[in-house]
């Protein structure tokens, strides 16, 4: 009878086999000892008495080496019988290294194994590293075979074998599904299969850190969309004062890291963190997600969902309500889901919708356990789909009522678009009896009155010498039906297509998307800014379109490029980078054209650096308002021009108020006309500060317009 010696400070178990196969001696792994694999023993039934061995010390493995190194072969059916002191909850682990003897090459092994009458998988065949397969199997009798068939003219073989009770708390009787039909699912009658055991935060934990020598791997390469997460590690935070779960649930170690959605510089982030699985198709798997608060300084703080395959597992979860109030106390929660034909798992958690809630959501550790089919199987060739195709009278009953249906819906989308027609050729004659006979040909100049409607019902109004307000179907033929082949930028409006008009001038065509953050207000407001200024740096607008609750803004095609293309092009140096180097030295003088060196005020200079480098913030809500930087700007110009001054320093206030006074007096006049968009002449001779200073203004006085009208619309 074979002896087995296991030290631990955690879990002490009462059966406990830990066998070192193919060894003549005893082999210490940490704090366990295999010992080494008797022929002669009662436990052993084989054939033949083989074993191989290898000398190679660069096996890669989370075990002690000197485990692998040793190998029993079975030639024939073979079999462990262990006695069995505990009914319950048992592991089997079977370790495989393929190495090649001088008479065996074991990667050309080929076999099946079963035990308590489960499958435990059929021709198996390992190829080169180190492979550890571990099965859960609730045993309720006095024995446990473990039995070996090669497959034909193959043979197995066996590195190591550990047989260990499990603590009660490790396994529950049942499980709730998400699945179809759902509910609870009794657990104690079938057998599990661990195919992903993973530790979040990027850290893995080796088996010798673990009461149930688990090996717990990195979430790393299952992690989706990394730039997502934060990885936290505080251990000291892991409070096991509730006394359960206890460690032989998960270690300290896994509580005490975390993979956290990073939602610090994005207060409004709705995103989730995803972790993909590929598994066995067919099977329905029991999921672990492991929790616990290490992140948050006070209780209430951390809301989040959770899911599954998409699935809704739990919403607006809570830890500090599921675990008695107690900040930082670990604990899991069990679900059984169905893949059906699906290979891959995916996991998540994600921000909650409960009011004033942070954007947040932690895991801390997740396992995966495969569970037996209705046969007993856990071998992937044996999948169990659930059956998902009606009977024949149902078929029959889903087949007349389709036909019904199709015919319904066929004479409805027939009726729809005579419809539609009717109603388009009407509007086809008034828009010609509307306009100048080819809008085509004339880019502006004519003053034409638009009338309306927005997607709210509400009227439009307006005159200008801006364009045309362009049909819909010739925007629609100069971008050949908005062709995702002229897209040529995409935003926060929407897309831009490039487009050709009937006189051949190529235009941009920017069409608000149905998920734009732009309303009515700033469509309104762009064609009206856009339209009254004419300046060489600006782009022209050529029409509008706002037929069908469209918002289609028509500029001139800038043929060479963006300014962002000049800036950002392939093949072009980082200029910010380089500039932001030497103003972080306090030299930024050294970025300046040598023709200006001398000849620009030291405090200008540091004016201006210092307000490129605020627009350049990370975070969003430290970048300045257009209007600072404008300030700052003209800040910068007074600070160079009172340099230059030998007459003694001005004012800069009310310099800067006088710019004002004359921009409103002289750039843009007074309008009474509600959305006035009356264009102004050319601007080529004004300074561009002041063209932006005007649109600041202009902006805001549109938007108190806007507002007045709308209230006493709907007053």
């Amino acid at each position: 009878m074979l002896c087995c010696v296991y030290v631990s400070s955690g879990f002490l178990p009462i059966d406990n086999y830990l066998i070192d196969c193919g060894s003549s001696t005893n082999t210490s792994v940490d704090d366990r000892v295999f010992v080494a694999d008797d022929f002669d023993s009662n436990i052993l039934s084989t054939p033949q008495d083989i074993t191989v061995n290898t000398k190679s010390n660069s096996i890669s493995s989370i075990y002690n080496l000197s485990l692998y190194q040793t190998a029993r072969v079975l030639n024939g059916t073979s079999q462990y019988n262990f006695s069995i002191n505990k009914s319950g909850r048992h592991w089997i682990r079977l370790h495989f290294y393929p190495f090649v003897d001088k008479n065996l090459n074991l990667s050309t092994a080929r076999f099946s194994a079963s035990a308590q009458n489960f499958t435990l998988f059929k021709n198996f065949h390992p190829q080169s590293s180190p492979v550890v397969k571990e099965y859960i199997l609730n045993l309720t009798s006095g024995h446990l075979l473990v039995i070996f068939t090669p497959s034909s003219n193959s043979f197995a073989f066996l590195s190591a074998l550990e047989v260990v009770s499990l603590p009660d708390e490790l396994i529950p009787i049942t499980a709730h599904s998400i699945s179809s039909p759902g509910g609870d699912r009794d657990l104690s009658k079938l057998a599990l299969e661990t195919v992903a055991r993973v530790n979040m935060g990027n850290e893995s934990i080796l088996p010798h850190n673990d009461t149930l020598w688990r090996y717990w791997d990195s979430d790393e390469s299952y992690l989706q969309q990394k730039y997502l997460a934060t990885f936290v590690s505080r251990t000291e935070a892991v409070n096991f004062s509730r006394g359960w779960p206890t460690e032989n649930v998960a270690p300290k170690l896994v509580y005490g890291t975390a993979s956290k959605l990073n939602s610090i510089k994005e207060p409004n982030l709705v995103a989730n963190l995803t972790w993909s699985f590929e598994l066995d198709p067919g099977f329905s798997y029991l999921v672990r997600y492991h929790f616990c608060d290490i992140v948050s300084s006070s209780l209430g703080q951390l809301y989040f969902n959770v899911y599954a395959q998409s699935e809704l597992v739990k919403q607006h979860l809570d830890l500090g309500s599921v675990t008695s109030n107690t900040l930082g106390a670990p604990y899991y929660m069990d679900i059984i889901i169905s893949l059906g034909d699906s290979r891959v798992l995916n996991v998540s958690v994600g921000t909650s919708s409960v009011a004033n809630a942070y954007p947040d959501g932690i895991l801390n550790g997740l396992e995966i356990m495969k569970l037996s089919t209705s046969k007993g199987s856990l071998d992937g060739s044996d999948r169990e789909f659930q059956s998902t195709k009606p009977s024949s009278t149902k078929k029959a009953i889903l087949i007349v009522g389709g036909l019904v249906i199709g015919v319904a819906f066929l004479l409805s989308v027939v009726i729809l678009v005579l419809i539609l027609m009717c109603r388009r050729r009407r509007k086809l004659v008034h828009d010609n009896e509307s306009m100048t006979p080819d809008i085509y040909d004339a880019i502006g100049g004519s003053s034409y009155t638009l009338g309306s409607k927005n997607s709210n019902g509400a009227a439009i109004t307006a005159v200008s010498n801006m364009g045309y307000r362009i049909p819909f179907v010739a925007i629609q033929e100069a971008t050949d039906n908005f062709s995702e082949n002229l897209v040529v930028g995409v935003g926060g409006f929407g897309k831009v297509y490039k487009g050709v008009l009937r006189d051949q001038t190529i235009v941009a065509v920017k069409r608000g998307g149905s998920q734009t953050s732009q309303g009515l207000a700033e469509f309104l407001t762009e064609i009206e800014m856009i339209s009254q200024f004419r300046h060489r740096h600006l782009v022209s607008l050529v029409g509008y379109c706002d037929e069908r609750n469209e918002m289609i803004i028509i500029y001139e095609y800038m043929e060479n490029g963006t300014l962002k293309n000049h800036l950002y092009g392939s093949g072009l140096p980082g200029l910010i980078e380089w500039a932001m180097k030497w103003q972080k030295r306090g030299l930024l003088e050294e970025v300046l054209d040598p023709k200006l060196l001398g000849k620009v005020s030291s405090e200008s200079l540091r004016k201006i650096g210092e307000t490129a480098e605020k627009c350049l913030a990370e975070c969003g809500l430290d970048r300045p308002t257009m209007g600072d930087v404008l300030w700052n700007l003209e800040c910068a110009l007074q600070l160079h021009l009172d340099e230059e001054r030998s007459d003694g320093i001005v004012a800069l206030s009310s310099q800067v108020f006088d710019i004002h006074q004359s921009e409103s007096e002289s750039i843009l006049p007074n309008s009474s006309t509600q959305f006035d968009m009356t264009c102004v002449a050319d601007l080529d001779g004004v300074s561009v500060s002041r063209v932006f200073s005007q649109m600041l203004k202009s902006e805001m006085r549109f938007k108190l317009k806007f507002e007045l009208w709308q209230s006493t619309w709907h007053g």
